[in-house]
């Protein structure tokens, strides 16, 4: 290698650093930063927090959302959140328990709130609507009887569920002047969604002055921007070290090395990550196409592509049998997958496949543990820095059985946002990688 090859590799490799690092801290920057904060809203008099307690009931009928209907029998739901509240996923503020915790744990279909509200005491010629932003899983708005908005589509005999966004909706002028509202909540929770916290309004909606209303509305939205950003941000720095992997490759300076393979594995990654930030961000497409996308095709064939990367990466020859049993057992748990969608199978079923998915999972997990081992066999330990990078790409991937160890934990909240385990790891990973290519081009080429 000449010194002017030389210097092209180091500055390439340096370069993709450098913007990978600029990213990362631009990503601490912006979760850092925060426009505005739950303690100035909650001090706001001008926005009514609609804690309640709310009028509760099971089933579906739509004389429901009529102001004048008798809800005197109904129970009643309070959606006051303890201090410091948030969801266990984005951090999202004024969380609480869905009606799974409170009676109701087995249910799932509809259900409705109601809450009427005196307008005496709110100021302000127009007012506006805060829905709530944590629903399970879909719901209509309706003010004294007449649909004021949705989230999701109601169109069919089922609801096609969507992301759930902060929306806002403005109060009707003809309402108004009626001196009090009556705001009915039709909600739709899908057999899927049920667990230990789920079901309904998460987040109280809230009432008020329009411009008062805004500043909520916003704060809500970068909330969960500020929620997914990290998932926009790690598919750009994997897709960055797959064009330096294929640039290092073409250029014959990775001659034992994976390429093919290894720039698979990271743009399916890639794709699998953003896809979250596009389902939440974007309502193109609905939470049955987002898993089938996601957990049924793009997760089987991103572990599959990261065994043979690593089983490229290591120049491993033997055993011939292990690249077929890992398609094997990619096409078996993308079939499995599919077959086992809640919505596809009965939950009895559902709890079979989903049995067998999580076995295939660690069998996948026993065989990038066999590579990492015939690998260091092979090699030896004198690269300690992809091992390092090998060991924290594999608990990003596998989070459920490194989360069954009870060692590290899962989530963490920095500024108030939720960043996973596996976030942490990826960015590790990315940056342990670039540090070993430059320690092995810096060797090379003393060599």
């Amino acid at each position: 290698m000449n010194i002017q090859q030389s210097a092209k590799i180091s500055f390439l490799l340096y370069a993709m650093l450098l913007i990978t690092l600029v990213l990362v801290a631009g990503v601490i920057m912006y979760l850092s930063h925060a426009t505005t904060t739950e303690e100035t809203l909650r001090s706001d008099k001008n926005i009514i927090p609609l804690n309640g307690p709310w009028k509760f009931v099971e089933g579906d009928n739509m004389q429901y959302a009529l102001s004048n209907y008798d809800d005197s029998e109904w129970e009643t739901v309070d959606l006051t959140p303890p201090p410091g509240a948030h969801d266990d996923d984005v951090g999202l503020s004024g969380f609480v328990p869905g009606w799974t915790a409170k009676g109701h744990p087995n249910y799932s279909g509809y259900a409705w709130y109601r809450l009427t509200v005196p307008l005496d005491g709110i100021t302000g010629n127009d007012l506006a609507l805060a829905a709530p932003p944590a629903v399970d899983d879909a719901y209509q708005l309706f003010i004294n009887g007449s649909l004021l908005g949705s989230a999701g589509d109601f169109s069919g005999t089922v609801p096609t569920i969507y992301s759930i966004q902060p929306r806002m909706f403005l109060v009707p002028e003809n309402v108004k002047n009626e001196g009090k509202i009556t705001i009915a909540f039709r909600v739709w929770m899908s057999p899927a969604s049920r667990g230990p916290d789920a079901g309904g309004i998460h987040i109280a909606p809230a009432l008020g002055e329009i411009t008062h209303i805004e500043k909520k509305y916003g704060f809500q939205w970068e909330q969960t921007i500020k929620g997914y950003i990290v998932e926009v941000v790690l598919p750009i720095t994997f897709i960055l070290l797959a064009i330096t992997i294929f640039l290092l490759n073409k250029s014959g300076k990775l001659t034992t090395r994976s390429c093919k393979w290894f720039i698979t594995a990271l743009v399916l990654l890639g794709l699998l990550r953003l896809n979250q930030a596009v389902y939440f961000w974007f309502q193109i497409e609905s939470s049955y196409q987002a898993v089938i996308l996601g957990t049924a095709i793009l997760r089987p064939l991103m572990l599959g592509s990261w065994l043979m990367a690593w089983w490229e990466w290591f120049d491993l020859q033997r055993p011939k049998w292990l690249p077929k049993i890992t398609s094997v057992l990619v096409l078996i748990y993308m079939v499995i997958q599919l077959l086992g969608l809640s919505w596809v199978t009965n939950s009895l079923i559902h709890t079979h496949y989903q049995a067998i998915v999580d076995y295939i999972r660690l069998v996948l997990l026993a065989l990038m543990l066999f590579i990492i081992y015939k690998g260091i066999r092979k090699q030896g330990t004198k690269d300690l820095l992809v091992l390092a990078a090998l060991l924290f790409l594999t608990i990003g991937l596998f989070p459920q059985e490194v989360s069954e160890l009870h060692v590290i934990p899962g989530i963490w909240f920095p500024f108030g946002v939720g960043v996973s385990r596996g976030q942490f790891c990826y960015a590790a990973f990315v940056l342990v990688m670039y540090t070993s290519l430059i320690r092995w081009h810096r060797r090379s080429f003393s060599f």
